[in-house]
């Protein structure tokens, strides 16, 4: 963080969900060597629901309602969770160079989360920030953040909370009843805030933008100039909403990538869950023999390499199933490739394929 040249400010008001998603994605991969760092602010026009990176898109949400209701379903390629967005939520999105930020990614979520933590204050509204990547007031959330490397741009990923519509968030999510829906809405309820529930009303868009931008500049210790963006990113732009919007890409990730074994006596499927302190790990395995046949994690965690998730499940595939054999492959994984998952251990992954591995699924 040696840097004191200008930082790049894209405006973009509001836009449709799906270029709310692949701008910042293409603005990352088109940053080239002495290009400036970037901020970029926008708001979606219309509903829609974001997955992870590492979710199963069937799994966390309900397609058929979403469709249904003219709702898009979009992956990003930042880690997290499945949320329901709107043009209530202002997203506050980095495009930096890896050299003009901290080195890890727990030390970057702690310098973005600290630019909203003082912008809403400056509003009025006492957040705070609760590691690894969340800003809570008095207990209930405001916001979250995300993070992901794009060639060689750094990209962090957040918003500021004007307001939040709970009942359709909880609409939107797959859960196994109503009744459990209801206690996500007030789970939701309990737990989550936002400007207008703090303040009544929420600021002008004006207003909010003018703290942050104050934020930003202050704490980096940068000027904060108002851009365009380049012809380049604008191309990239409309190529990634080619791939964004493709069933290849939403139903990338999740399932079992083996198909076509007879599941009988010797071969047993299941599928759990594992909350680690960075996030959910779900884990769908098969076990032929007391050994993984196949393994496919996904979940909200935030994971460096993207490409981490599925190295971990061709690894573990062939290990005898017991927690030693797992952790010593995911320790020595650990020790090879130093991976970064915030909050996330071998023991983790380890909990996971035991969860998945002692609740069978009988055979269709």
């Amino acid at each position: 963080m040696t840097t004191t040249e200008p930082i790049r400010l894209l405006d973009l008001g509001s836009v449709p969900p799906l270029r709310s998603q692949t701008i910042f994605h293409a603005v990352g991969y088109a940053l080239t060597e002495g290009a400036p760092d970037t901020i970029l602010l926008v708001s979606p026009d219309a509903p829609y629901v974001s997955i992870g990176r590492h979710q199963d898109a069937e799994r966390e949400v309900d397609l058929a309602y979403c469709a249904e209701h003219g709702y898009p379903v979009l992956r990003r390629e930042v880690g997290g969770g499945a949320v329901y967005l709107d043009g209530n939520q202002l997203f506050t999105q980095w495009i930096f160079e890896a050299a003009h930020l901290p080195a890890t990614v727990e030390a970057r979520f702690a310098l973005y989360s600290e630019t909203l933590v003082r912008t809403y204050r400056a509003l009025g509204i006492a957040a705070e920030y609760r590691p690894i990547n969340d800003i809570h007031v008095a207990g209930r959330k405001i916001g979250g953040t995300g993070a992901a490397r794009m060639d060689r741009a750094e990209v962090l990923v957040g918003s500021l909370m004007f307001d939040f519509d709970v009942a359709t968030m909880a609409r939107v999510l797959r859960v196994p009843s109503e009744k459990f829906r209801d206690k996500v809405i007030q789970s939701l309820t309990d737990y989550m805030t936002t400007m207008r529930r703090e303040l009544g009303s929420p600021p002008p868009r004006a207003t909010v933008v003018a703290a942050y931008l104050a934020a930003c500049s202050e704490l980096l210790g940068r000027p904060i100039v108002p851009g365009e963006l380049r012809p380049d990113e604008l191309a990239l732009a409309e190529q990634l909403d080619v791939r964004f919007a493709s069933r290849e890409w939403l139903e990338e990730g999740g399932g079992l990538r083996r198909a076509g074994v007879k599941i009988h006596q010797d071969v047993r499927v299941g599928e759990g869950a594992h909350k680690a302190p960075g996030g959910l790990i779900r884990c769908v395995a098969r076990v032929h023999d007391d050994r993984l046949d196949d393994v496919a994690f996904s979940g909200d965690f935030t994971a460096r390499p993207a490409s981490m998730p599925a190295e971990l499940d061709e690894l573990l595939v062939g290990c005898e199933l017991s927690e030693p054999a797992l952790l010593e492959r995911v320790e020595g994984y650990y020790a090879r490739t130093r991976p970064e998952i915030p909050g996330v251990a071998p023991a983790d992954w380890v909990a996971a394929v035991m969860a998945a591995t002692t609740s069978e699924v009988p055979p269709a």
